[in-house]
Parts: C-alpha cells; sequence; structure tokens
C-alpha cells in the first residue's frame, strides 16, 4: 500500500472488452488509496464502453469514464484522457499512461516513482530492460530487435541517450501534463517520441537529464492482439522525420 503517493492513471482502450481486467482493477483500487483511474475509451465498437461505465459505477469516485465520439487513435485518446484526468482530479501528483493489455501492471506506477524520490521528474519512462535476476521482460525476439533498432534511431535524433520510448508505462508530473498534452499530437503511434521532444522545447537538451527519468520494470509480459499494423512500422522513418522537422527549431541547447 502507498498511503502517501497519489497518482492517477489513463487506460485507453479500443476494443479491448476481452482484455480489461476488471476484477483486477477493482482489487488493486482497493488495494492503494492513492491510486484513480481513467478509462479512454477510443471509440470502441465492441461492449468496452458498457464495461467501463460498469467499472465506474462500482467505483464512481475512483474511476472515470471519457469515450472519444469515434476512433481517433491512440495518441488521441491518451491526450484526451490526461487532460480530462487533471481536470477531474486536479490535486494529482502524477498522471500517467498504461496500456490496457496490462503488460506492465498498474501497480509498477508506485514503484516506478518510488525509485525516482525524492527527485520529482517531469516525466518518468518505465523501461524494457530484461536484468538477470532482477527483472521479467518477456518479449518476442522480432519485437525486442526492432525495438532496439527504432530505440537507436530516435536516441540520435532527439540527441539524449534513452533505452526506451515506445514502452506503454509513464507517468507525468500533474502541474506538466497541459504543457506537455494541450496541443494534438502529429502522429498516431509516434507520440512518446513526440512528447519527448515536447519535454526538450521547455526544458532544452542539456536539461533532459534532470526532468526526464528512464526506470526499468520489474515486469512486462508481452501480449498478443496488437493494434499496430505492418504498414504503420514501415512508415516509422517518415514518421520519425516529420516529428523532428516539426520540433527541431523549438529546443534550445
Amino acid at each position: 500500500m502507498n498511503k502517501d503517493r497519489n497518482i492517477h492513471i489513463v487506460i485507453p482502450c479500443y476494443n479491448e472488452e476481452d482484455r480489461l481486467p476488471f476484477g483486477t482493477l477493482l482489487e488493486l483500487l482497493h488495494s492503494e488509496p492513492g491510486l484513480r483511474l481513467t478509462i479512454a475509451d477510443d471509440g470502441s465498437t465492441d461492449g468496452t464502453r458498457d464495461l467501463a461505465q460498469r467499472m465506474h459505477e462500482a467505483l464512481p469516485d475512483r474511476i472515470l469514464v471519457h469515450g472519444l465520439v469515434h476512433n481517433m487513435g491512440k495518441a488521441e485518446a491518451v491526450r484526451q484522457g490526461m487532460l480530462k484526468t487533471l481536470e477531474h482530479w486536479p490535486d494529482a501528483e502524477y498522471i500517467g499512461y498504461f496500456d490496457a493489455d496490462m503488460a506492465t501492471p498498474i501497480s509498477e506506477a508506485f514503484l516506478m516513482r518510488q525509485r525516482t524520490e525524492p527527485r520529482e521528474p517531469m516525466i518518468i519512462l518505465g523501461s524494457r530492460v530484461d536484468l538477470l535476476g532482477t527483472t521479467d521482460i518477456q518479449r518476442s525476439p522480432y519485437r525486442h530487435y526492432f525495438g532496439r533498432v527504432f530505440a537507436t534511431m530516435v536516441s540520435m535524433q532527439l540527441g539524449i541517450p534513452v533505452y526506451d520510448t515506445q514502452c506503454g508505462a509513464k507517468l507525468i508530473r500533474a502541474d506538466h501534463v497541459r504543457k506537455l498534452f494541450d496541443e494534438p499530437f502529429l502522429t498516431r503511434w509516434l507520440f512518446d517520441v513526440e512528447l519527448l521532444w515536447r519535454c526538450m522545447a521547455l526544458v532544452g537538451r542539456n536539461g533532459m537529464r534532470e526532468h526526464v527519468a528512464e526506470v526499468p520494470l520489474v515486469r512486462w509480459h508481452e501480449q498478443g492482439g496488437s493494434k499496430v499494423r505492418v504498414t504503420d512500422a514501415i512508415k516509422v522513418p517518415f514518421g520519425l522525420w516529420r516529428v523532428a522537422k516539426h520540433y527541431r527549431g523549438r529546443v534550445r541547447k
């Protein structure tokens, strides 16, 4: 139990009726009094919205449901969910987002925050680093090696040594949420990279080590049913170029 930590998590969902763990999330909320959840439904066509509403009715003070009118992509679901959470719970310390498949359990959010204390980073990144005897990271060789190539490209482009930008476990200090999420993202799937560009525009490249903390996750188990298509992967280099072109002029050293 983490009585002193006030953490709010956005869960972006699109047709996640079969994967959203109703019972597990309710148990976690009962055991963590400082936790609040926002279910950001990205225009689902299955029973996700109904399931989310039942969760809200079970714990109306702890679970918020935000529904997008139609499917707009994960980036917009996260963005709207973050802003809606801040509006609904202005006393939040950190607001984060975790994937609906629970590859990383939401309880990791408290460990991420604990490992960065007493610092108060603007962004805390969960990082999938498989360390012998310390972490339990399970992912396919293909996704691991593609992820390493992608991370190297992003690190070189940003000019900072970031290991894992795409892990779906992140925390944002609440007083910076509006600055980072007020503007819609350029891309649906590279918004995590855009988030770092936006942070760098605020603090400068030299300020990133002070304001961003990357924390190895204890557990991450790859789940099936990814919404990312092969055509999305093919578009990655162009997408990264487009993002860099848009933000580079805003960044100071």
